[in-house]
């Protein structure tokens, strides 16, 4: 049998070059990384801003809460002037404190009332029932639930010490309930009641984006066949949403857990009845003069947040596991 040279079959193909491609580090590389052309130092340098206020503002406080947690210093006195580093006494103390898990659950109470169920719920019940309006009427409504939001938060507390008042107060005098003390006789309910309220803006504006993105012809198939607006609720939209959902009650619950704004209409009373965990913080710290003892407590408080948001990732993890 005659065997064909190479040479035969025609040109030797040649193997591909690969002067074109360079190793990571090359100069090459670093360009295909830079796509906007800014370089190395003048990236840093439009990063470094962002990097410095977070240093100054998160990781500063961070750190400095957690050196005098594990000290004994106080606002004023002979530990002022030279605290003493006594570890995790002032943890050991604040979990043996019945006070701090009154603190705790009663925040417990406001963040899910308030929250995770009150702004939650009306903030899709209005983003529901506008998806389909337009004109003056829209926005009216998003305007007057966009102003609670945006109004200080001194304001809009002050604003609601008169509408509660027990003389002259906008509430008596529309329920017919004169002399009603509503913030010493239901003080909790009427901070679940104002931060839903002054929060709903929120959710209404992050359902609102999330709906948009339904796909009509799934809720009209729905329809069509035969489902309620629940059945349609349930097995259309929420599943189209969860992601939404999850992430408006993962943000909402961490601000509601930190809210300070409470403390302005009881102050944490009558007596400790609305002490959530901020007002407990402020009160044994500012007011009792334990900083120490305070910045242990507001520890315990980060350890919680952080374990709200893991839970609350793990189950978006869980709608994407790639």
């Amino acid at each position: 049998m005659q065997t064909k040279s190479p040479e035969a079959d025609g040109p030797a193909v040649e193997a591909p070059s690969h002067a074109g491609v360079s190793a990571v580090g090359t100069p090459k590389a670093k360009a295909d990384t830079d796509v906007v052309g800014l370089g190395r130092l003048r990236a840093i340098g439009f990063v470094a801003p962002a990097l410095l206020l977070i240093g100054v503002f998160l990781l500063f406080p961070a750190l400095w809460t957690l050196y005098i947690g594990a000290t004994n210093y106080e606002r004023s006195g002979e530990n002022h002037v030279s605290p003493d580093f006594v570890g995790i006494d002032n943890v050991t103390k604040v979990l043996g404190d019945p006070a701090f898990y009154h603190s705790l659950w009663l925040t417990l109470l406001f963040v899910g009332l308030s929250a995770v169920l009150g702004q939650n719920g009306l903030g899709f019940a209005l983003a529901w029932s506008l998806r389909n309006v337009s004109g003056w009427l829209r926005r009216t409504v998003e305007t007057l639930v966009l102003l609670a939001w945006i109004l200080p938060s001194s304001v809009v507390a002050f604003l609601w010490i008169a509408m509660l008042d027990r003389d002259g107060g906008t509430v008596n005098a529309v329920l017919n309930t004169p002399g009603l003390a509503w913030l010493v006789e239901y003080p909790l309910a009427s901070i679940v009641i104002f931060n839903i309220w002054r929060g709903t803006a929120f959710s209404m504006m992050l359902y609102g984006a999330a709906l948009s993105a339904v796909p009509p012809s799934h809720v009209e198939t729905a329809r069509l066949a035969g489902a309620s607006n629940a059945q349609t609720l349930r097995d259309v939209v929420f599943p189209h949403i969860r992601g939404h959902i999850l992430t408006n009650t993962l943000l909402i619950t961490l601000w509601t857990f930190n809210d300070f704004t409470p403390f302005l209409l009881t102050a944490g009373g009558p007596g400790d009845d609305t002490e959530i965990a901020a007002v407990y913080v402020y009160k044994t710290g500012l007011l009792d003069g334990q900083l120490g003892y305070s910045g242990a407590i507001s520890l315990l408080i980060l350890l919680a947040n952080v374990v709200l948001a893991l839970v609350y990732l793990r189950m978006l993890r869980r709608r994407n596991p790639k």
